[in-house]
């Protein structure tokens, strides 16, 4: 009985120690986690969004910036679901003194668009305000420190039927429940 007890009591003694050391290793991920008020995406693709002018979580060069010319940077698209009827952008800096900063907001982008050239908006996609007050892109410009530049690319089941007088909030309202999929690129830029 004595052993039988102390096998129970060892064995006990030993999930104990497992489930501690899975919930030590678990919470010491080293990973940006980005906070979202929209829904998780269904997972069935890896879309992807890229861009050639830097890599993810790179510097943003100062051409598209403030401190430049202000233009967008190029951007790629690449495994986009094949039953996307539109695709959105949200670009935006979450480090902002006066909380998240929006610098542009895309959307009804042709599906079978491969990209965004640099200084250019696709053919028909239509252009929300920013925090900028403007319809257009607002580049980077961070009064101090670095801040990060999320580009978020969301694959969307319908195109959307909002004006152009649209903010982040209704932007983010109308494609919520239409999101099939998204993807995410960011960007670093400190101010010169």
């Amino acid at each position: 009985m004595r052993k039988r007890l102390f096998w129970y009591f060892g064995f006990a003694l030993l999930c104990i120690a497992t489930a501690f050391v899975l919930r030590f290793f678990s919470n010491t991920r080293t990973s940006v986690e980005v906070s979202t008020a929209l829904p998780t995406s269904k997972p069935s693709f890896s879309m992807q969004i890229i861009s050639l002018a830097f890599s993810n979580n790179g510097e943003i060069p100062a051409k598209y910036t403030c401190d430049g010319d202000g233009v967008n940077p190029p951007l790629e698209f690449k495994a986009v679901p094949p039953e996307t009827k539109s695709l959105a952008l949200v670009v935006h800096d979450p480090d902002a003194p006066k909380g998240d900063w929006v610098h542009w907001l895309v959307w009804n982008i042709n599906p079978t668009t491969s990209g965004i050239a640099e200084n250019s908006v696709p053919a028909e996609a239509l252009q929300g305000v920013t925090d900028f007050g403007q319809k257009q892109y607002g580049g980077p410009c961070p009064p101090s420190g670095t801040h990060h530049y999320v580009f978020k690319l969301y694959a969307l089941d319908s195109k959307l039927d909002i004006s152009t007088f649209s903010d982040r909030t209704a932007l983010e309202q109308a494609l919520a429940p239409h999101i099939l999929t998204q993807a995410e690129l960011v960007g670093l830029y400190s101010k010169k």
